[in-house]
């Protein structure tokens, strides 16, 4: 079934307590401390977390805030951005691949191969083929590195329109967010539907091997809440121990 933007709420439902669920938020917070420590300890699997989202969808604060309690020794955040003048000389997925993780790491992604199908895509930069031959190219990376061990999470924080313009303006009169600020970000909601078409194709194009997870990002807590239990699911399925003492 196709996903349609539109019809996915960006705000949690309304019976949902917002203080009981900020106090499971930390019970899960302590569970993934456990399980990331098992994890690296083990070292047979590895997990990559890509999100993506608008501007001032909360890619950032989910960052920070879900992930402000496990070690960072097994744990590394890489943003990809404006691609370099080294990396535009190589393929699209170049500089992605060798920031995947080893075993016994999680890597998240702020941003990331998507980039090179959403932006290319929304401003005609690339032709519909080349979008289309990336899609293949974006299936079989993660194919493999589904098969190499490594588990793939893919978040999209679903916010409002009216939402972000409120956060967009917020970097404009709060000191402590003013750095966040970019002239350009204000130009590019003009292309809000452009961008919801390019997501959605996304979605259904690219969910072969790993599938899409549409978090209501209109609300922190909630947001923080939901990508903190599917991380906490994924891992528990790896059914890991402790290695034993060496013989």
């Amino acid at each position: 079934m196709k996903i349609k933007l539109n019809n996915i709420s960006t705000l949690a439902p309304k019976k949902l307590n917002k203080e009981h669920t900020k106090k499971e938020l930390q019970k899960l917070k302590f569970s993934l401390e456990d399980l990331q420590n098992l994890l690296y300890a083990e070292s047979k699997h590895s997990l990559l977390i890509i999100i993506q989202g608008m501007d001032a969808s909360g890619k950032d604060g989910a960052v920070k805030h879900v992930f402000d309690s496990i070690n960072p020794m097994g744990c590394r955040v890489f943003s990809f951005k404006q691609p370099s003048p080294l990396e535009m000389k190589h393929d699209f997925l170049w500089r992605i691949h060798q920031c995947t993780p080893e075993k016994g790491m999680i890597h998240i992604f702020n941003r990331s191969q998507y980039e090179d199908v959403l932006i290319q895509k929304v401003h005609n930069w690339v032709d519909e083929k080349t979008i289309k031959q990336r899609y293949e190219h974006i299936n079989n990376f993660e194919k493999l590195l589904k098969e190499s061990g490594t588990s793939v999470l893919k978040f999209y924080l679903h916010i409002s329109k009216e939402e972000q313009l409120k956060r967009l303006e917020e970097r404009m009169s709060d000191k402590s967010k003013m750095w966040k600020h970019n002239d350009n970000d204000i130009k590019e909601r003009e292309s809000w539907n452009d961008y919801m078409h390019a997501y959605e194709d996304v979605f259904n194009n690219c969910s072969q091997h790993s599938d899409w997870h549409i978090i209501p990002s209109d609300q922190n807590w909630y947001k923080e809440y939901l990508i903190a239990q599917k991380i906490i699911e994924t891992l528990q399925s790896f059914k890991m121990k402790y290695p034993g003492l060496k013989p």
